[in-house]
């Protein structure tokens, strides 16, 4: 992320425009290949001598804010250790206390103050050699700091993150946030009101014409928590960017005076999200599950891309619609494993005000944190230990749609 002194914008009409990069530009590739370069022979390095090469090679005109955030996130991708055994705090204390002797004692005999003599000392007293101890003096403090390992990028990356990380910045301020997705793939809107959930995000949903209307509240339209809350609605981005056709409009305070401004984003601006797009994953297990109940429950057809549904102000997307052939009934399916965490109480309660015996929750026994517990029999609950079975899962369909199994 970037910091509030690198973000880039000007304003024009009320609206915040970023200054963002041309991920294409020759000069633009050329910078990010020269700290890219420096970044990729940073292991055993300390913060401190990195920036002090970087200060070398770049220059102080108008593009040093850029210049700065594209090594900000370079050093976001860097894991830091503290290069010592020791702790810095008790190799401080025995060298301020041995040299502040030291200095006394050169003062009185009229001789300089003599450091290795004190680094022999403190050697002595910790059983360290001084070579280390004198490596360990300050290892705490931030310039001190040793990139352990960093997870490079190519320069094209590099500037498309830069890109990003300016809309970021400007979603940190927002009061509203108001994003239309249309024509996306089921499993796609999936992966993005997961995410909204999982971001803990304040969200109203509406279902509109080829897609859907999301009304999320910013950061600052909130008493609390702002900073924490403003960092999960930024990190909701990248998600959002794997949406082929979205536009989003932000009601945003900017400035220190926090003046009233709009920021829009859409796909046409061409943003790219940095991390892996593992939105439409699918777990085997839910796989298996369609294959088995195609091949062996007669009497249903099953959907395994079925439409989100509106469950009190927000969406809820199920895995499958089982659908008896003979009345056209409907039963919606969630298998809750694993790999996926919701709050199984609200979530019933929320199906059970809005579609009552229309919906099934597969809960799998390891989905309990405490294995001691089981799952109460509710209606529409089907507990599992490994994988649903395909014929009890319609077996239970059919009672909730009050109809045969065939």
């Amino acid at each position: 992320m970037l910091t509030g002194k690198q973000v880039r914008v000007r304003v024009s009409k009320g609206r915040l425009i970023p200054g963002y990069l041309q991920p294409n530009s020759p000069e633009w590739l050329d910078v990010a290949e020269q700290m890219l370069f420096v970044y990729r022979a940073a292991v055993g390095r300390t913060r401190g001598a990195i920036e002090a090469e970087l200060a070398e090679l770049l220059s102080d005109g108008p593009s040093l804010l850029v210049h700065q955030g594209l090594a900000k996130l370079l050093e976001d991708r860097c894991e830091y250790e503290v290069a010592t055994e020791l702790t810095p705090e008790q190799v401080r204390e025995a060298a301020f206390r041995l040299s502040a002797l030291e200095h006394a004692e050169s003062a009185r005999a009229g001789r300089p103050y003599d450091r290795h003599a004190v680094l022999q000392a403190v050697s002595a007293e910790l059983g360290h050699p001084p070579e280390q101890l004198d490596q360990a003096l300050f290892a705490d403090l931030r310039d001190e700091q040793r990139v352990l390992q960093f997870e490079s990028c190519t320069p094209t990356q590099l500037l498309h993150r830069y890109n990003t990380a300016l809309a970021q910045a400007i979603l940190l301020r927002a009061v509203e946030v108001e994003i239309r997705v249309h024509d996306a793939s089921a499993a796609r809107f999936r992966a993005l009101f997961r995410q909204v959930k999982f971001r803990q995000l304040i969200c109203t949903a509406h279902p509109e014409s080829q897609g859907y209307r999301l009304t999320l509240d910013g950061p600052l339209s909130l008493f609390s928590a702002i900073q924490k809350y403003g960092l999960q609605l930024a990190l909701f981005l990248p998600a959002l960017l794997h949406c082929p056709s979205f536009d989003l409009r932000a009601d945003v305070r900017w400035g220190t005076e926090r003046k009233p401004h709009t920021f829009t984003l859409s796909a046409n601006d061409g943003l790219r999200s940095h991390l892996p797009d593992f939105g439409v994953y699918t777990a085997p297990v839910l796989a298996t599950f369609a294959a088995n109940f195609r091949a062996n429950v007669p009497g249903w057809a099953l959907d395994d891309e079925p439409h989100p549904l509106p469950v009190e102000n927000t969406i809820w997307v199920p895995d499958f619609t089982l659908t008896h052939t003979a009345t056209g009934k409907q039963v919606y399916v969630e298998i809750l494993g694993f790999w996926r965490r919701v709050n199984l109480d609200e979530q019933y309660r929320r199906l059970q005000k809005a579609l009552p015996g229309q919906f099934i929750l597969a809960v799998s026994g390891q989905y309990r944190t405490d294995e001691s517990t089981e799952e109460p029999s509710r209606n529409g609950i089907y507990p599992f230990k490994r994988t649903p079975i395909a014929a009890e899962v319609a077996k239970l369909a059919a009672v909730l749609a009050g109809v045969s199994g065939r």
